[in-house]
């Protein structure tokens, strides 16, 4: 792994870091290698219990791909396919990484960043970012699936909008919209989020894998998974975690969950 992407983890949040600073955190080929492995590794990690995207410092959460690179990793139809799988991997790693996912955005997320965002469970943002998909102002069809999404958060109109315009959103009307689903004041964003990281990750994970599954046939079509969306909602029923939960309700004491 490179400097380029940092991950620290702080009880059973894992918070990974775009260390890019200089060009306001933008996303580089082989950091979108390491984004879909770290992905991968974190979702897999029974430590893991929630993770943090951000980017280094607050001018950019990602202001979006390196567009220096694509002269030559974008020259054509045939490196354009092996670029975009790279960004698809890293974008369906997260999408479908098991453990809840938040991008907490400071300043730029534009481009790729907005893929990244995208794919994550949930945007919390500082007031004062900024939000916007540039591709037509270069000559691009952003991803499908990131399309999509965006589509399921803010409609169609203003998906339209957004890539019609290539415009830049102000955090105000981002959140407005359904884009974020949290804003707050810089100073404030991170101890926000935090917090509630820390309230999600105390939680059973088998519930909140399963609420995350659920999400996604939903977003799939529901008849394609609903079988096993049933079995994994009974399966809980034969968890330690429930038999847990139970107990520590008629305690009255807070539970202590293990993901079994």
């Amino acid at each position: 792994m490179s400097d380029h992407i940092l991950v620290e983890q702080d009880g059973g949040i894992a918070t990974v870091v775009f260390n890019r600073p200089k060009v306001r955190n933008a996303i580089s080929l082989a950091m979108w290698g390491e984004i879909a492995e770290i992905a991968e590794r974190l979702g897999n990690d029974d430590a893991v219990r929630a993770i943090l995207f951000r980017g280094a410092g607050q001018e950019a959460f990602a202001s979006g791909a390196d567009i220096s690179e694509f002269k030559e990793n974008r020259k054509d139809r045939e490196s354009a396919m092996a670029y975009n799988k790279k960004v698809e991997e890293a974008e369906v790693a997260i999408r479908n990484c098991a453990k809840p996912t938040v991008a907490m955005i400071f300043g730029f997320c534009m481009g790729g960043g907005m893929a990244i965002a995208l794919a994550c469970d949930l945007r919390f943002a500082a007031e004062g970012s900024r939000f916007g998909i540039p591709a037509a102002r270069l000559g691009i069809i952003y991803d499908f699936d990131a399309v999509r999404q965006l589509v399921d958060l803010v409609g169609p109109a203003y998906t339209k909008d957004i890539l019609y315009s290539a415009r830049a959103l102000h955090a105000e009307e981002a959140f407005r919209i359904g884009l974020i689903q949290r804003l707050a004041p810089a100073a404030e964003l991170e101890a926000q989020t935090l917090e509630y990281l820390r309230i999600v990750a105390a939680n059973a994970p088998l519930s909140i894998r399963g609420a995350k599954a659920q999400m996604a046939a939903i977003f799939e079509g529901v008849d394609k998974h609903r079988e096993q969306m049933q079995a994994a909602r009974l399966g809980t029923f034969d968890s330690e975690d429930y038999k847990e939960g139970t107990r520590a309700f008629l305690e009255k004491r807070p539970p202590r969950f293990t993901g079994r």
